[in-house]
């Protein structure tokens, strides 16, 4: 990325692809400089496509799981010399699987990349926006945070603790001129299930799964609009979302072990 570039640079976690990669897109149509961030080297491939939407790219393998691989960002992005207006922490992943069966090594992982690396990275972003007085923060969850979760029982937990992470911290940072928003997808047409060894369930390749370009272009108009959080998604996943609101938890708990638990 060229320092004088004009143009507002926008750190996006997680791009290598999926909805993080949509994301990153729609930024970089919205006039956004990038810092993609991906733990493979499927991130340099997603940095050829990113520039040809116009942005300066900085393309950074880095496994944010671990301490040192959330500093090695926020070195790079100190090193640009230029401030992060917006961020996109949408790195995570998910596991299915009975508790008892999974590997405790996996989970223990996913605990670090979607809880300990949000709250970190979150940390260096609000304290140098807020000393700024401007900032956006996105953060990914998922309406998974709306239920528990039997057969992802790690993993629903986790985004539960982002969506409140993001609210909580929103409304310490009221006044600030920086904003928190947290999205909070439904299940999404990318490979999030299949890494997840979900692809036996009725989350599996064959089910209708919303489109991970229109999840950010929804997560990227409430990021840039401010708002408190976005169910993104089509209709149904909206709708699926404001029930949650109201059945009671064992309910849920016994819908989401039939969709989630491994066909015999």
């Amino acid at each position: 990325m060229t320092r004088n570039s004009k143009r507002p640079v926008a750190l996006v976690t997680g791009a290598s692809n999926g909805i993080g990669y949509e994301l990153a897109a729609e930024l970089a149509r919205k006039g956004f400089d990038l810092v993609a961030t991906g733990r493979s080297e499927n991130v340099h491939t997603a940095e050829t496509g990113l520039t040809r939407l116009g942005a300066h790219v900085t393309a950074l393998q880095a496994d944010l799981s671990t301490y040192d691989g959330v500093e090695k960002v926020w070195q790079a992005v100190e090193d640009l010399g230029k401030p992060v207006e917006v961020a996109a922490l949408n790195a995570g992943v998910g596991l299915g699987g009975a508790f008892v069966g999974n590997d405790l090594d996996e989970e223990l992982n996913l605990i670090n990349l979607n809880i300990t690396s949000v709250v970190h990275l979150s940390k260096r972003l609000a304290t140098d926006m807020t000393r700024r007085g401007r900032g956006r923060i996105l953060i990914t969850s998922s309406i998974s945070a709306t239920l528990p979760t039997p057969y992802e029982t790690v993993y629903g937990p986790s985004r539960a603790f982002t969506r409140m992470f993001a609210l909580g911290l929103r409304e310490e940072l009221r006044g600030t001129g920086v904003t928190v928003t947290a999205l909070m997808p439904g299940a999404t047409d990318s490979d999030f299930h299949a890494r997840a060894g979900m692809g036996d369930t009725a989350f599996g390749p064959d089910a209708g799964k919303n489109d991970k370009a229109e999840v950010a272009r929804q997560g990227v108009r409430a990021l840039l609009a401010g708002n408190a959080e976005v169910v993104a998604g089509d209709r149904a996943t909206k709708r699926t979302a404001l029930a949650n609101r109201f059945l009671p938890e064992p309910r849920k708990a016994a819908r989401h072990a039939r969709k989630a638990k491994p066909r015999e």
